[in-house]
């Protein structure tokens, strides 16, 4: 198995730390200058080879719009994919489109109390999810990959990644960096970042 994980480039949101999650946030120019520069390095990774990849992003528009901006670097139709449900971000209910600086003051302590146990952790909200049960749905996903594959997804995803494929422990996983502007390889059983990068991440 051979997957190649993109996390969409940067928002607005993104900038500003407020969780995205499920909701529908368009890139920014500079996102959209990170998914140029990831089909650049997709294009040096794969080769020749990419003809033989399945393509497959979650539907949310920022996802899309990165996969398209890749495919085009690739010299593929940018249309010419697929999406999958199970690859969405994982939902953060009543949270979403609020910054956990503005949560806090509004909710004293619940932050804290994601902090001791982000995975687990559930926000406020009937579609609210963890990690947990996104690693889940993203578990059902990779069991059903059976060539090698393109996947532009959430930061969310990548650590869920992380966590199965990787073996991190829960908490360990949550905090991963999930950075913008570089790929992740999963190959005979390993997962890692093609390039070194600095700590760091986006709130996701």
């Amino acid at each position: 198995m051979l997957i190649y994980a993109i996390r969409h480039g940067q928002t607005d949101w993104n900038v500003e730390g407020r969780l995205q999650g499920a909701r529908d946030v368009p890139l920014n120019a500079h996102g959209q200058r990170q998914a140029r520069d990831n089909g650049r390095l997709l294009a040096r990774l794969a080769g020749a080879s990419i003809d033989d990849f399945d393509f497959v992003a979650s539907p949310l528009g920022r996802t899309r719009h990165t996969m398209e901006i890749i495919r085009g670097e690739l010299g593929l139709d940018p249309h010419d994919y697929r999406t999958d449900q199970r690859l969405i971000e994982v939902c953060f209910g009543d949270w979403e489109g609020r910054t956990l600086a503005e949560i806090d003051a509004d909710t004293p302590g619940l932050v804290a109390a994601r902090d001791r146990d982000k995975w687990f952790y559930r926000p406020p909200g009937a579609s609210a999810e963890n990690y947990e049960m996104l690693s889940k749905r993203v578990a059902g996903w990779l069991e059903t990959v059976q060539t090698p594959t393109v996947c532009v997804c959430h930061g969310g995803v990548l650590r869920a990644l992380f966590r199965i494929v990787g073996g991190h422990e829960p908490n360990d996983a949550a905090l991963l960096p999930a950075h913008q502007d570089s790929i992740v390889r999963i190959a005979e059983g390993r997962i890692g970042w093609v390039e070194d990068k600095p700590p760091g991440g986006d709130v996701s």
